[in-house]
């Protein structure tokens, strides 16, 4: 029987050992950490019975893709649930704007600007089935749908700076945005639409659900599935070298680029190990999960209702935020994520007390508080926040780093997401999942699409490596 090697246990190496199994391949997977699951772990992490996630807590690209139609996790016992409102962006004066599953709804409540955002957005969430097909795989392919792809495109290649300037009120502008904040790159640069525009048009055609419990659901229910295939798991183990994994048929590494070139070691082709050597991360992500009794005040009426909250202030604000921040400077007043699952999914709180997680875009490896500043942002736009926080737990970059390898210097997308590397990670490569080493393939959220619980890094560097068997 054909044997494999998992080093790792984010999504990612899950969803290739579980590839790998249903296609009857014997496959075993190590992992440094005393849990499984990586980015798609949940506890309690304030007060007791509060399920904060400890990464990943909204997943716009968990549905529809090809590794959750093959493997249906809802079977599995994974429930997915939505809040009223995908995200919003709250601006001061109780002014704001949101997103909704609804392309009309998200229309008719950005008044003048309803029109270009149905414009832009109507046709690709239409086509956003075979738009996503194309995406969530690596680029060097022969598209199958060309014309939806290049419309897509269209608007992926723009700065998100001048793409948000096709909406004509502020409070539009700042919502798209904030959207594309989530690159982790300054909003002027080429592509930089790129992430928003697939987020925003991910939001429309399928939302951003959280998981029912935690995201640490997500975790169980693949595991549900390892189980009906005889995956074995190892926790607590840290791999150093391939010579420590026996001789399998496979190998895949579930790691940064740079982990996996120490891993392999002397066998991995020199034009291999530059590229990987030469990876690059980006900044980083401070967060604070808080316990809050009553939830958050927010003035803006929507924010209240939403899944997901983004606070940058105007475009002008949030893009001069990310300039600070890839200037490696820590910014005055941080572009933050908020994270209300609890909206969409009740169950993680007690009582009136909710969990909230939050977290600061900062420079790589940022090694001040920024707690302080994170409170100040959400009192900025929610008078009253602190006077309802009940308890805190801090996790800074190097905690991040810590507690997932793969988030170096806290980058919790593990990779700069520049032109280059958007189109061609982690390099120059026809397949991007092959080391140079036959049977040896990198597997993590270093590899096509890039990050996200969709579990589609893992999933296609498994397919790729049964088809070379």
């Amino acid at each position: 029987m054909t044997r494999a090697v998992v080093v790792g246990s984010g999504p990612n190496g899950l969803a290739a050992a579980l590839t790998l199994a249903a296609a009857g391949v014997r496959v075993r997977v190590i992992e440094a950490a005393d849990t499984l699951g990586g980015g798609t772990r949940s506890a309690e992490l304030t007060l007791p019975g509060l399920v904060h996630d400890e990464c990943a807590g909204f997943h716009p690209f968990a549905l529809g893709s090809a590794f959750a139609e093959r493997f249906d996790l809802a079977g599995a016992g994974l429930t997915w649930r939505w809040a009223a409102a995908e995200m919003a962006h709250p601006l001061e004066d109780r002014r704001g704007a949101a997103v909704y599953r609804s392309v009309a709804n998200t229309a008719a409540g950005l008044g003048d600007a309803g029109r270009a955002w149905t414009r832009i957005f109507g046709p690709l969430t239409e086509r956003f089935g075979t738009i996503s097909q194309e995406f969530l795989q690596p680029m060097l392919h022969v598209p199958h749908h060309p014309v939806h792809l290049a419309r897509f495109g269209m608007y992926s290649g723009v700065p998100a700076s001048l793409l948000a300037r096709r909406f004509p009120t502020p409070e539009a502008q700042a919502l798209f945005a904030g959207v594309a904040a989530h690159s982790f790159r300054p909003l002027g640069g080429v592509a930089s639409s790129a992430i928003g525009v697939a987020l925003t048009t991910a939001a429309h055609a399928y939302g951003w659900p959280v998981a029912q419990g935690g995201s640490g659901a997500i975790r169980d229910a693949i595991l549900r599935r390892c189980a009906e295939h005889g995956v074995a798991f190892e926790t607590g183990r840290r791999v150093g070298s391939l010579d420590e994994l026996g001789d399998p048929d496979l190998v895949m590494l579930d790691t940064s680029p740079r982990a996996a070139a120490a891993i392999i070691g002397d066998r991995l082709p020199g034009r291999v190990r530059r590229a990987y050597s030469r990876y690059r991360h980006g900044p980083g992500a401070f967060k604070v999960d808080f316990a809050v009794e009553g939830g958050v005040p927010w003035t803006h009426e929507a924010s209240r209702t939403a899944g997901t909250v983004h606070l940058g202030g105007s475009l002008a604000e949030t893009a001069a935020a990310a300039r600070e921040v890839a200037a490696g400077r820590m910014p005055e007043r941080p572009f933050l994520l908020v994270g209300q699952q609890y909206v969409a999914d009740p169950t993680r709180s007690v009582g009136d007390v909710h969990p909230l997680y939050a977290y600061a875009h900062v420079p790589a490896g940022y090694t001040g508080d920024a707690t302080d500043a994170i409170i100040a942002r959400i009192e900025q736009f929610a008078p009253g926040f602190r006077d309802r926080i009940r308890a805190t737990y801090v996790r800074s970059t190097t905690a991040m780093s810590a507690h997932n390898e793969n988030y170096v210097g806290g980058d919790i997308v593990t990779g700069s997401n520049d032109p280059l590397q958007l189109v061609f990670r982690p390099r120059v490569a026809a397949n991007p999942y092959a080391t140079g080493i036959a049977g040896v393939h990198l597997c993590s959220a270093a590899t096509p699409p890039g990050a996200g619980v969709h579990g589609m890094c893992g999933y296609n560097a498994a397919t790729r490596a049964l088809a070379r068997l």
